[in-house]
């Protein structure tokens, strides 16, 4: 699945009479090797709703500040467009430091689906505001 949402951000195709692309993906390079990405894009259906569909870093980068800076710039470029931004994750022990990470910049868990993805492992729902109501 991660595979044809990064194929489809990299292709750039935008659903016909759409202003954005259904998704946009950033890479985060060192040395000239890939070591973080982020996708997201406006949820159908809704004004100024974003996903955060996926956001990867290398294991051997991850507390080194690329996945805050990868994350910060979705931010910084959906700032005047985006009201609310979702993010969507696992609920298992060892997403533990995933759900730290998103609560430490200013997500808030706003649902959880219990045994989602399987017994015992619940979808467990980020949201942030952009934009204050």
């Amino acid at each position: 699945m991660a595979l044809e949402v990064f194929d489809a951000a990299v292709a750039g195709a935008r659903p016909a009479g759409a202003t954005e692309p259904d998704y946009t993906a950033l890479g985060a390079d060192a040395e000239g090797r890939l070591v973080g990405w982020i996708c997201w894009g406006p949820t159908p259906c809704t004004l100024g709703t974003y996903d955060l569909y996926w956001m990867a870093v290398d294991p051997a980068g991850q507390h080194t500040g690329i996945g805050s800076a990868l994350l910060a710039e979705m931010e910084r470029r959906l700032s005047g467009r985006a009201r609310l931004i979702v993010v969507e994750t696992a609920g298992r022990a060892d997403y533990s430091d995933t759900r730290r990470f998103y609560q430490s910049r200013g997500y808030r868990a706003t649902a959880r689906i219990p045994d989602f993805y399987a017994l015992g492992d619940d979808l467990v729902v980020y949201t942030k505001r952009l934009v204050e109501l």
